[in-house]
This record gives C-alpha cells, sequence and structure tokens, in this order.
C-alpha cells in the first residue's frame, strides 16, 4: 500500500487541502441526503395516504443500507482501490435517486432510500480511509477537524434547500437535487482523486476479511473509540427521525421554517469545529475531547429534563441539540484519528466498521424511537442515552494504553 508518513521527507500523493475538501465532498453525501429528505416527511405520510410509522422507515431503511454497505465498501476499497469502489457506489445512489424520483408507493420509496443508503456509506468509508492512507498524528486531526468544518455547511443548508425545494416543485423535486449533487461528486473524485492504494485482492479474502474485522472488534481500545463516537456522531442520526415530527407537527414550524431552523444545529456544529481549528495547535486533539463531552453532558441533560416538565418549544428542542452539536466538533477529531492509526494495513476495514458503529446507532435509535411512538418522549431518553454511553466509553478508553504505533505517528509526535 501506498502509504506515505508524515516523518517521511516525502511530498504525499495529494495535499492536507485537497484531501481535506474531497473528504468532505464524500462525507456530506451521507448527512446531505439525509437532511435534505427531512422537511418532506411529514407531506409524504399525506402523499402516499400511510403513516408515520411508515415514512420514518425510509430513514431507518436508509441508515441500514448504509451502517450494512459500509462493511462491505471499505474493504473492497483494499483490494480494488479507492477510486473504483468510490465510482460503483456512487453508480448505486445515482440509480436509487431515479427510482426515488418516480416511486409510485411508499414501498418502493423505502426500497429507493434504502439503496440510496448503500451508494451514500462509500463517502465515509473511502474519505476517512484516504485520510488514513496518507496522514496520521496531528496532520489527520487537523484533516479530519477541516472536513467536519467544511462538512457543516452542506447539512446547515440541506433542510433549507430541501424545504424550499418541496415548496416549490413537490417532494419528488429532492431526489433531482440529490440526482445532480451525486453527478458533482463523480466527476470531482475523476479529476482529483488519486488512487492511494495498490491493487490488492489477497486483501478482500474472505479468511482474510474476518481477520481483519476480528482483529478490530478484538480491540477494546477500536470498540470503545468506535463507540465514543457512535453516542455522538449517532445521536445526530437518530436526531433527524424525530425532529421533523416535534417541530413541524409539534411545534407548528413549516417545512421551510423547519430547515431554517436545523441552520442551529448545523451552525453550532460549524461553529465548534472553526473553534477546535483555532485550539488544535495549543492543546492538540485529545485534550479537546473533554470539553466536548462536557457539552454534550450539557444538551443530553436539558434534553432529558426539558422535555419532560413542559411542552416542547423550538428553543427547548433545538437549544439542547445545539450544545450536543457543539460538543461534537470537539470530539470527533482526536477520537476519528483514534480509531485509525493502529490500522495502516487495513485503513479501508477500520473505517467501514467505525462507520457501521456511528450509523447502526443511528438506525437503533431510529428503531427504538419509532417502537416508542412519541417523538417527544423518544427525543428526551434515546439522545441523553446515547451521550451517556460517548462518555462513560470516553471514561475507559483513556484508561487503555496507546496500541502499538510509531512515535511519529502518535498524537503530539510530529
Amino acid at each position: 500500500m501506498m502509504n506515505v508518513q508524515p516523518s517521511m521527507k516525502t511530498i504525499p500523493l495529494m495535499s492536507e487541502r485537497r484531501v481535506s475538501l474531497l473528504g468532505a465532498l464524500l462525507v456530506a453525501i451521507g448527512p446531505v441526503t439525509m437532511a435534505l429528505f427531512t422537511p418532506a416527511m411529514p407531506e409524504i405520510v399525506h402523499a402516499f395516504g400511510t403513516t408515520e410509522a411508515a415514512v420514518k422507515l425510509t430513514l431507518s431503511l436508509y441508515f441500514a443500507g448504509f451502517a450494512l454497505a459500509q462493511l462491505v465498501c471499505g474493504p473492497l476499497s483494499d483490494g480494488f482501490g479507492r477510486k473504483p469502489v468510490t465510482f460503483a457506489f456512487l453508480g448505486i445512489y445515482l440509480a436509487a435517486s431515479l427510482v426515488a424520483l418516480a416511486a409510485p408507493t411508499i414501498e418502493i420509496l423505502i426500497a429507493a432510500r434504502f439503496l440510496q443508503g448503500v451508494g451514500a456509506a462509500v463517502g465515509v468509508a473511502i474519505s476517512r480511509a484516504i485520510v488514513r492512507d496518507l496522514f496520521t498524528s496531528e496532520r489527520s486531526a487537523r484533516i479530519m477537524n477541516l472536513i467536519g468544518l467544511i462538512l457543516g455547511v452542506g447539512p446547515a443548508f440541506a433542510p433549507t434547500i430541501g424545504g424550499l425545494t418541496m415548496e416549490v416543485a413537490g417532494w419528488h423535486a429532492i431526489f433531482a437535487v440529490m440526482f445532480a449533487a451525486a453527478v458533482v461528486v463523480i466527476l470531482v473524485v475523476h479529476f482529483a482523486m488519486v488512487e492511494t492504494v495498490q491493487r490488492d485482492l489477497s486483501r478482500i479474502r474472505p479468511r482474510a476479511l474476518a481477520g481483519s474485522y476480528g482483529s478490530l472488534l478484538g480491540s477494546r481500545y477500536f470498540v470503545l473509540s468506535a463507540l465514543i463516537m457512535t453516542g455522538s456522531i449517532g445521536a445526530l442520526y437518530t436526531q433527524a427521525t424525530v425532529l421533523p415530527f416535534i417541530l413541524m407537527e409539534r411545534v407548528g414550524l413549516t417545512p421551510t421554517q423547519f430547515g431554517v431552523g436545523m441552520l442551529m444545529q448545523s451552525g453550532m456544529f460549524f461553529a465548534g469545529a472553526l473553534v477546535v481549528r483555532l485550539l488544535l495547535g495549543r492543546f492538540g486533539a485529545l485534550r479537546l475531547v473533554p470539553p466536548g463531552l462536557l457539552f454534550i453532558a450539557i444538551g443530553s441533560l436539558a434534553l432529558a429534563v426539558g422535555l419532560r416538565v413542559a411542552a416542547p418549544t423550538f428553543l427547548s428542542v433545538m437549544g439542547p441539540v445545539a450544545f450536543f452539536a457543539f460538543g461534537i466538533a470537539f470530539v470527533m477529531p482526536a477520537m476519528l484519528t483514534a480509531s485509525l492509526a493502529p490500522y495502516p494495513h487495513i485503513a479501508g476495514a477500520a473505517s467501514s466498521l467505525g462507520g457501521f458503529f456511528q450509523m447502526g446507532g443511528g438506525l437503533v435509535g431510529g428503531s427504538i424511537a419509532a417502537m416508542i411512538g412519541d417523538p417527544v418522549l423518544a427525543m428526551a431518553t434515546i439522545i441523553p442515552a446515547m451521550g451517556l454511553v460517548a462518555i462513560l466509553c470516553w471514561i475507559v478508553w483513556r484508561t487503555l494504553p496507546q496500541p502499538e504505533i510509531p512515535l511519529a505517528h502518535r498524537f503530539g509526535g510530529e
């Protein structure tokens, strides 16, 4: 594998800036696809004459496709290369977007959303694997932070774009926007991405693949790193299944107002990523995790108490959500880097399994929310529980010995 380490006096295949921009574009596919769609969920209930539970399945199955495909696309990219696998999965996404655009029934829409999740999964797996192919340590954390900074822009405006698109051209048009966006991503990948691994099919033989996942799942360091991200980022995915019904049906926002209101979440994540970028050079990525978890704890506690003692209002819902999102920006760079750094030879598998944990968290949280039925009670219960998982896993993780990583590649070893 062409793994260019920062300690060598060589020029990486791609610069930090190019990897950051490319990585942000790829990672954004998943959350933007989710966020564009959420303003239309209540309308789709009426359009198909179906139930809220059925429409929530369009998100739950999206999470399922995204999570399951994570286990495949990363390892495939270890064997076939990053670019070919990216093109293949984005092709699935394009086809699924067309099916969703023309879906005559809720069942076909649910199936199309599942396939969209399968296709979008490649963005997370490939972007993080490319970062690990080329960079580690604080350089990796800086890239992860910049990816997060740029990533905050897409999901911030996606609900607004989705709400406006729906009011102007109907909910079907949202999928035309997704199709056009995917075409742009494919063109950027074609012209800007440089292949970072050599084709080696031995990496995807069943025994080798089982060994890769077995070693990752057997590592407390990896599993706890992944669970910290599951409890934080996974909570955002869970919120997406309930916030439209709370803010539009309980609080009374229109789709456009909902889209604008979601800027409070994405805007605070963006602000957090910006603050982290300013602090990384002085404090290092790991020292920023505890403050981030404190913000997550504040948001979790406010949701758990506030939504139980009074009827939901915009601020009582989105205020705590904003604190939670701000904290995630502090946690993400260090923990994503930590989950990948010890595994350069199976970076695709490590990235995929970490992504599976996060999307799996969203799937489980969304499924539990659907079973609870009341979106307000679900929000007040599941999101704080996920925040608690992140905090408890961090408390244990920080006591573990660091895996064998060359000294120059550890945090602060630049």
